[in-house]
């Protein structure tokens, strides 16, 4: 297995492209692994993010008329986008996702979807076999069981896909505090960063309270 180490390997917001897979009413209603409204704000913290830093991001869903439409709550960040709908369980086997992604010109391919040891592992799997620089986005993807979130992930490593949380590929397409992207990325952390942005509005409140005496 080729390491996934230098700087190189690290995310680069001009060279990512982001593909969320099957965010839907009906993968939601069998979500086991992890508490549903979690994967709901990390996939929407995530979907702001790719938006503040000018990633390309893919919707696909997989036969909507029947398992529902992708959550607003991520449709809402790209008003007007098309969504890509499928038969293919395997998203990698849809040649209109593929072509989409090919014409952004990224080769750091970034997933996240639901569920993750079907939906998400055989595209991942599939499009490292053919050369892409796979992330998983872990937080912002779900199982029907706490062992089959666990099962797709240690899959996905042994395959060689780099794995990481919403919060970390947002860090990592930041990379330095002076760039301009900070104020977007602040916003996105405060809506949707938990605890990290409530401390944050902590700090700004106490930087902003006069000293007594």
């Amino acid at each position: 297995m080729k390491f996934r180490n230098g700087l190189e390997s690290l995310l680069r917001p001009e060279d990512s492209v982001l593909v969320l897979i099957d965010h839907q009413p009906y993968q939601l209603a069998n979500l086991n692994s992890h508490e549903p409204h979690m994967v709901l704000n990390n996939t929407a913290g995530l979907a702001k993010a790719a938006k503040a830093f000018n990633v390309p991001t893919i919707l696909t869903s997989v036969v909507a008329s029947r398992g529902g439409n992708i959550f607003p709550q991520i449709t809402e960040v790209f008003p007007g986008q098309e969504i890509i709908d499928r038969t293919f369980i395997n998203t990698w086997e849809d040649l209109i996702v593929v072509d989409a992604v090919k014409a952004t010109g990224r080769k750091q391919l970034i997933l996240a979807g639901l569920w993750t040891e079907i939906c998400v592992a055989m595209p991942a799997i599939q499009a490292l076999g053919e050369g892409w620089d796979v992330t998983v986005v872990a937080d912002a993807c779900g199982g029907v069981s706490v062992e089959s979130h666990q099962v797709g992930i240690q899959r996905m490593i042994s395959a060689g896909v780099n794995m990481m949380t919403w919060l970390a590929v947002a860090s990592e397409w930041q990379r330095d505090w002076a760039r301009e992207s900070a104020v977007p990325l602040t916003e996105v952390v405060i809506q949707h960063g938990g605890g990290s942005g409530i401390a944050y509005l902590w700090e700004q409140q106490l930087l902003n309270t006069p000293v007594e005496g």
